[in-house]
């Protein structure tokens, strides 16, 4: 992702968190941090917390771009961490990489402080569903979706990476937030202004993402 991030996270997501992350404000736990990008965005503006991931070597690189910052190597289904000790938790593009996002969406309700928040960016259901057609020029010709109900795992490859990603429909996120008794305070399928490029022209026509904001109960 490098420092500012790739195009979706600078075009699309970055403004949507940043505003609710810097709301909330308090200490703050990012589970799935990756090489610690957002932890380090949120410590230019004035906020303290801890990053987790369970990738060694992607932890070794957010210590070495930021020698003083708080990472731990470890698994969102089973925190490490005290109950109530976070006033925000942030799962930020890491549920559809969690095989059992029940498991995690529970410890991160467990850590997160009784009034303190928690802050999911995803990608939409339809979005893991389904797949874009190009036309022989690259531009997308329709997005197909098939078999949306069924909560399946797929092998992604993406920019030299190769990754499990996991979908589920949105009721199934939804009902598990529920469950624990949070209240819904923010949700949005975010949008880029379209700039006539063909990226930008995909994710207006097909939203890629769900960024939401749950609050639990005092």
């Amino acid at each position: 992702m490098g420092d500012q991030g790739d195009w979706t996270r600078r075009k699309v997501l970055d403004p949507v968190m940043l505003k609710l992350a810097k709301v909330n404000g308090g200490h703050f736990i990012d589970i799935g941090c990756g090489e610690g990008r957002f932890v380090r965005t949120l410590g230019d503006i004035g906020m303290a917390g801890i990053g987790i991931d369970p990738t060694e070597t992607l932890i070794a690189h957010a210590r070495k771009c930021d020698p003083n910052g708080n990472y731990h190597i470890g698994d969102g289904e089973k925190l490490d961490f005290d109950d109530a000790q976070f006033d925000l938790s942030i799962s930020y593009m890491a549920l559809i990489d969690i095989p059992d996002f029940r498991a995690a969406i529970a410890e991160m309700v467990r850590v997160t402080k009784p009034g303190g928040q928690l802050l999911i960016a995803n990608l939409t259901s339809f979005f893991t569903a389904g797949r874009w057609r190009k036309t022989l020029s690259g531009q997308g010709k329709d997005f197909p979706i098939d078999h949306y109900s069924e909560e399946r795992s797929t092998r992604e490859r993406w920019q030299g990476i190769d990754i499990i990603n996991h979908h589920r429909p949105l009721s199934a996120y939804m009902q598990c937030f529920l469950s624990h008794g949070l209240v819904l305070e923010y949700f949005d399928e975010p949008i880029p202004e379209h700039d006539g490029s063909v990226k930008s022209d995909r994710y207006t026509r097909v939203p890629g993402f769900t960024v939401m904001q749950w609050r639990k109960p005092v």
